[in-house]
């Protein structure tokens, strides 16, 4: 497992994309796979910057994982933020028209529908969301 420590801010996002994508490059990702991670990557980063540390700051930590049978990637974010489990939301109703929608949610929804899967726990403090994806 390999990690990065950066500060929860947008500005930091192509540092963890990059970070990421590294590992995956060398576990031999196919680019529509990696294309398909680093959308949910920018979801899930952005939501931490934007919403975790409300208008203080504070730190996220990305770990990642390549798995060998089958081969797989697993990505882990971990912020000591206001505990948020984005799971626990109701997805949005996709058949109503964007006005009709509520606003929000679609993000999160995008990430569970590419992800082999998603989780979500509360431990000492800390949101830890660990996203897995297949890389075959």
């Amino acid at each position: 497992m390999k990690e990065l420590i950066v500060e929860a801010d947008r500005m930091n996002l192509s540092e963890v994309q990059a970070f990421i994508d590294e590992q995956l490059e060398e576990a031999g990702c196919p680019m529509l796979t990696q294309t398909t991670i680093d959308i949910a990557v920018e979801e899930l980063f952005v939501n931490i910057a934007s919403y975790a540390y409300g208008d203080g700051s504070g730190n996220a930590a990305v770990q990642v994982s390549v798995n060998e049978e089958p081969l797989s990637a697993e990505i882990t974010f971990i912020d000591n933020g206001k505990q948020y489990d984005p799971l626990a939301k109701a997805d949005p109703d996709i058949t109503l028209s964007a006005k009709e929608r509520k606003r929000g949610g679609l993000g999160i929804f995008m990430v569970k529908n590419t992800m082999d899967s998603v989780s979500y726990e509360y431990k000492d403090g800390k949101n830890i969301l660990t996203i897995k994806k297949n890389l075959n």
